[in-house]
């Protein structure tokens, strides 16, 4: 009898385990080792952030629904696609990086959160600019980021098209974490922003980047640099975390996208062309590239190369579809059949 109820008990033991699977979240303190980050007056900001998510990983860890996983916990140089790579191979769930802020005017104050996107104007452009930089202390640069121009804005559109079937769930993590600032620092809630970063790109997640305040800011900076003002910006930003937790816990139902993608019924194309010539769907008519789709629309036809489930597939095509002379070429979302966007 003893025995019958022990395997009753580890039955149920096993069956909660399996029920809470922890949230994963990889938590990144920004530049670290030979990468100072900004620095105003003897003070560091790698030297801060990493403070702010050792506190941040600690409170996160008090509650049992969440796995914390660290870039780094120490002042050691790490490459931006390691941290990327860290968070994909424990297939986190979220992302979250840590940063502070700097600015040509020392009146400039308050925290923002970036998602990744594309620049909407130049000072969106110039702060992940400034982040990105940290690729020129790698090794192999050139050849990792062949594809990248940090003094282009053109060069980061590719970058917002990988993340973005995670843009809405990265949108809410960081307008949770804004609100969560400016209610429990009293700090200026600069917004919820998009931008190119490298570190954001290198993730296959819900992910952002949080500016925590400027360091050019005396006040800010003094603030940022105190004991009080690092533990109350990881006590906010964990809140978010669990709001955002929560949020996506309660709206559990998956996107239509998302939906897809369990299914397999998500795909992409990428669209070479759209012409009112009904032409033949074969390779000679464009280029030698196979296989081509064919879609009437009205009066006019679209003209799509390739069929990948793969997004960076589907990004190397894409590269050759350009090098072929289709320079307009932008890669297209289907679902079930059917064009999403």
């Amino acid at each position: 009898m003893k025995k019958y109820f022990f395997y009753i008990f580890l039955l149920f033991s096993l069956s909660i385990e399996a029920q809470t699977e922890p949230f994963k979240i990889v938590l990144d303190a920004g530049h670290g080792g030979k990468d100072p980050g900004k620095v105003h007056k003897k003070i560091y900001e790698k030297d801060i952030v990493l403070k702010i998510i050792l506190l941040l990983g600690k409170e996160l860890e008090k509650d049992p629904l969440f796995k914390v996983i660290y870039t780094r916990r120490d002042d050691h140089f790490i490459e931006l696609y390691e941290r990327g790579t860290i968070a994909n191979k424990a297939k986190a769930d979220l992302f979250v990086s840590v940063h502070c802020n700097s600015s040509p005017s020392k009146d400039a104050h308050g925290s923002e959160s970036y998602v990744l996107g594309l620049h909407v104007n130049d000072i969106n452009f110039e702060v992940a600019k400034e982040e990105n930089q940290v690729i020129f202390l790698e090794k192999d640069y050139k050849e990792r980021y062949a594809g990248y121009d940090i003094n282009s804005p053109e060069s980061f559109i590719g970058l917002s098209i990988m993340q973005e079937e995670y843009l809405e769930q990265s949108i809410q993590a960081a307008k949770r974490v804004q609100s969560s600032l400016a209610e429990n620092t009293q700090r200026r809630d600069r917004g919820v922003k998009q931008a190119g970063f490298i570190v954001l790109h290198q993730t296959y997640m819900p992910a952002l980047l949080i500016e925590t305040g400027f360091l050019s800011n005396q006040e800010e900076r003094e603030y940022l640099n105190s004991i009080a003002g690092q533990q109350q910006i990881a006590i906010s930003i964990a809140k978010a975390i669990k709001n955002y937790y929560h949020w996506l816990k309660n709206n559990s139902q998956l996107s239509k996208e998302a939906a897809a993608a369990a299914r397999g019924d998500m795909y992409y194309r990428i669209q070479i062309a759209t012409s009112n010539k009904d032409l033949a769907a074969v390779p000679s008519n464009f280029k030698g590239l196979s296989p081509i789709l064919k879609e009437k629309i009205g009066n006019a036809f679209r003209y799509y190369y390739g069929k990948e489930t793969d997004l960076k597939k589907m990004e190397n095509l894409l590269q050759i579809a350009k090098k072929k002379g289709f320079t307009d070429a932008f890669i297209v979302t289907f679902i079930s059949g059917r064009r999403a966007n």
